[in-house]
């Protein structure tokens, strides 16, 4: 089978597409024909950066994808030959709080990943496709999606009449845009780009502000809540926007916190005098992940997919994440 490899620390153009030997699956394993994988900044950072996250080469990159069940191990009770299923995040967190253990077993950089054409996933790590969607789409949600639904369902715990916060238009923010439609609430939503905003304005957001043209958008948000603010925002950028999203949440409101994409330093007397929970959060597990697609198959909800490379062309879709450009997801076709 094929597969690309992280080989040396020569980032994105020395991806390589190697030949593997087509694993077997062990007891409680299944082999999945990957269809499609989708890309994340993490994938990306992680070819860029292999040595500071202690890569070993070879390496499978990429977290998510989706395809369908062609063999199963001894002891599989969970699939049968011909479903269609998603992989998790993290292999070995099925439910409860996230722990170390966990954390080892993210694909795609402690394990091998995803981008390849036939994959071995543990039963405990996958679940099953939403019958709406195509591979395409359901490869968009296992990091992006669950994270989305972990900031502002699982911690944020968003009502219907609640008001959420968004930092730019990638995928986090997004799926955060559709799943807070979902669940009743309002939304703010920010870019640099006017064409974005009125994307995001199809897609349901109430209220769009091109930080540009509004550099103290956070004083926006709260004219836009009559003083209070928002009651849930997801952070993407980091220590430098961390600051103003702390100052356009509410008293006792929730972020969670997901972004390392921009520098600067942090004041914490801002949360701790508004009694802000700022929660990290790094995607969630299987349970979160099942309890999202019930809620995308039940609204008939289709996650928003920018581009879709082929699998020859793969290095492209990296170079489309450095560019920042996209809207929605990135999505690699195999």
């Amino acid at each position: 089978m094929r597969a690309y490899e992280i080989v040396s620390d020569g980032g994105v153009d020395a991806l390589a597409p190697n030949e593997r030997a087509t694993p077997a699956p062990g007891p409680g394993e299944i082999l999945v024909d990957i269809r499609a994988s989708s890309i994340n900044y993490r994938d990306l950072s992680t070819i860029e950066n292999p040595v500071a996250r202690r890569i070993p080469y070879p390496r499978i990159p990429n977290s998510d994808g989706a395809g369908e069940v062609i063999e199963i191990g001894p002891g599989v009770t969970r699939f049968a030959v011909g479903d269609r299923v998603a992989g998790c995040f993290f292999r070995d967190w099925s439910d409860g709080g996230i722990s170390a253990a966990a954390m080892a077993s993210a694909l795609g950089g402690p394990l091998d990943g995803v981008l390849a054409e036939r994959v071995v996933l543990a039963e405990r790590g996958a679940v099953p496709i939403p019958a709406h969607l195509s591979y395409e789409e359901a490869s968009a949600l296992p990091c992006a999606g669950v994270t989305a639904w972990n900031c502002l369902v699982e911690q944020g715990g968003l009502k219907a009449g609640d008001t959420a916060l968004f930092l730019g238009t990638g995928g986090v923010s997004i799926f955060g845009l559709q799943i807070a439609k979902l669940c009743g609430a309002r939304v703010i939503i920010t870019s640099s780009s006017d064409a974005k905003l009125e994307r995001a304005r199809a897609l349901g957001a109430d209220e769009v502000i091109n930080y540009r043209e509004v550099p103290d958008w956070e004083k926006r948000v709260l004219e836009l809540t009559d003083g209070a603010g928002a009651d849930v925002a997801i952070e993407t950028g980091g220590a430098g926007t961390l600051e103003k999203t702390i100052d356009a949440v509410r008293v006792g409101g929730t972020i969670g916190f997901i972004g390392v994409l921009t520098g600067g330093t942090v004041d914490p007397t801002a949360v701790m005098r508004k009694s802000i929970r700022l929660q990290g959060v790094y995607v969630g597990s299987r349970r979160l992940f099942e309890e999202l697609n019930a809620a995308l198959e039940l609204h008939v909800v289709h996650p928003v997919i920018d581009r879709v490379f082929d699998f020859d062309d793969a290095r492209a879709a990296f170079h489309a994440m450095r560019a920042a450009g996209h809207f929605g997801k990135l999505v690699v076709r195999i």
